[in-house]
């Protein structure tokens, strides 16, 4: 049976000079909250070079699941507790849902 997942992918171009220091918060924050809101980490990656962030996010059920749950989780005090006091890291945001394409060369 086939469980169904929504996958958000988010590509971040970080404020110059900012790279070590959005990723120590993300670290710190980012694995504790989203999964406590329903959310799955499917990876994080840093590109240095460029100055960008690029993470995914999941959750179970479909796309209009996905935006039922990161309503909650945009309205949460956990939420918006980790961006008290924050500075401006990310200079440009894309996020977009994506597809799954299955692996066709097994």
């Amino acid at each position: 049976m086939d469980r169904v997942k929504t996958i958000q992918l988010r590509r971040y171009t970080l404020v110059d000079g900012e790279y070590d220091d959005f990723v120590e918060w993300w670290q710190g924050s980012m694995p504790i909250v989203r999964p406590a809101a329903g959310f799955a980490i499917e990876f994080a990656y840093g590109i240095r070079e460029s100055n960008e962030f690029v993470w995914a996010v999941s959750t179970p059920g479909d796309r209009d699941e996905f935006l039922r749950i990161e309503a909650e989780y945009l309205a949460s005090e956990p939420r918006a507790a980790i961006f008290d006091g924050l500075p401006q890291r990310v200079a440009v945001y894309n996020i977009s849902f994506v597809d799954d394409v299955p692996d066709t060369a097994a």
